[in-house]
């Protein structure tokens, strides 16, 4: 009998690492469509609801509703990131001419610091260097964004089919997960409030930072208006700096074309302003959302970035949300039942 048992248990073994191994080898072949997978789980999330209320409620077909939300969650998420990437993309040869700008403006206004105040701040070498790096970089982010057209269509592709076959999928998942029912109901709901969060919370944020600054922009007379809007849009999403890394360095550029009004009144308008509205949407309104703590929206953010690029601004906070709540749920459906247990036993 041990026998048999050591050798089923032999096989179970061997089936397991087989299974390890190939999963490994679909992981690592297939990672570069991990951000797509990604993108169409959080777009389904949010549409998933209406899918069964128009095909189990209202009797619709399920490819042309599929197709529909679809469209809609292009219409509203897609099309206006599409349009602010074209925006800037238009003005690539403008972003690079005024990042040599900024370097004669920023050495500028060191010297002039320096003279004043008889003190040291930065060699001319290190400036350069920094107009440099800036050069080189923001043609590498304008490309990673062209990119993404790939990721899109992948994310919409495997979204059809996510949407097509929604509850058989769930309920798939529902007697497959080795979860209590209760764990997994909280689980479901806790992802689905996460999404909500990081996928609305963090754009909406960032598009309402972006709409004070240009109005700003408009009423201070800055150059390039709706340039700075959108810069001041996705540096909005970046977390710990933020919106400032656009609303400083137009103030420096300012600053040293002897518009010291409007670089004073830019810098009002950055940290009084549009860094006020980050701090009170950021700690109140993803609160709110997902009673996500700021510290996991910053480091699930720089997470993120250097796992997913420009889509993990939305995932890397998901994915340390995510992380926590499976710690949470392991403990309460292994420690503490092998505790009752242990206490059972006990008496």
């Amino acid at each position: 009998m041990s026998d048999v048992i050591s050798q089923n248990r032999v096989r179970q073994v061997s089936f397991i690492i087989v299974i390890l191994l190939l999963g490994l080898l679909l992981f690592l072949e297939l990672y570069s469509f991990l951000p797509a997978l990604l993108g169409a789980i959080t777009i389904y999330i949010l549409l998933h609801k209406w899918m069964f209320y128009l095909t189990e409620k209202k009797k619709w077909r399920k490819g042309w509703t599929a197709l529909l939300l679809m469209l809609f969650s292009f219409i509203v998420i897609l099309l206006p990131v599409g349009m602010l990437v074209n925006m800037l993309s238009s003005k690539v040869s403008y972003a690079v001419q005024h990042s040599d700008e900024l370097v004669e403006a920023l050495k500028k206004v060191v010297a002039n610091l320096e003279t004043r105040f008889d003190v040291t701040l930065t060699s001319k070498e290190n400036i350069n260097k920094l107009g440099s790096t800036i050069t080189q970089s923001l043609p590498g982010i304008l490309g990673a964004t062209f990119n993404t057209l790939t990721t899109i269509f992948f994310m919409y592709f495997i979204l059809y089919f996510m949407l097509v076959n929604g509850r058989y999928m769930e309920n798939a998942l529902y007697e497959h997960v080795p979860l209590s029912n209760t764990n997994v109901d909280r689980l479901g709901k806790e992802i689905h409030m996460m999404v909500v969060s990081n996928a609305i919370g963090i754009p909406l944020i960032a598009f309402a930072q972006g709409l004070v600054g240009l109005a700003g922009y408009l009423i201070i007379g800055v150059n390039e208006p709706f340039f700075w809007f959108g810069v001041t849009c996705i540096a909005g999403m970046l977390p710990v700096v933020g919106a400032a890394l656009a609303y400083i360095p137009l103030a420096i550029i300012l600053f040293a074309n002897d518009q010291t009004g409007k670089g004073i009144a830019i810098l009002i308008l950055g940290f009084g302003i549009i860094g006020t509205i980050d701090n009170v949407l950021r700690f109140s309104l993803l609160k709110k959302l997902g009673n996500v703590h700021p510290l996991t929206t910053v480091f699930g953010v720089i997470i993120g970035l250097n796992v997913f690029g420009f889509i993990g601004l939305i995932f890397g906070p998901l994915l340390i949300s995510l992380f926590m709540l499976l710690l949470k749920i392991y403990s309460s459906e292994f420690i503490t039942k092998q505790r009752d247990i242990n206490k059972i036993m006990e008496n």
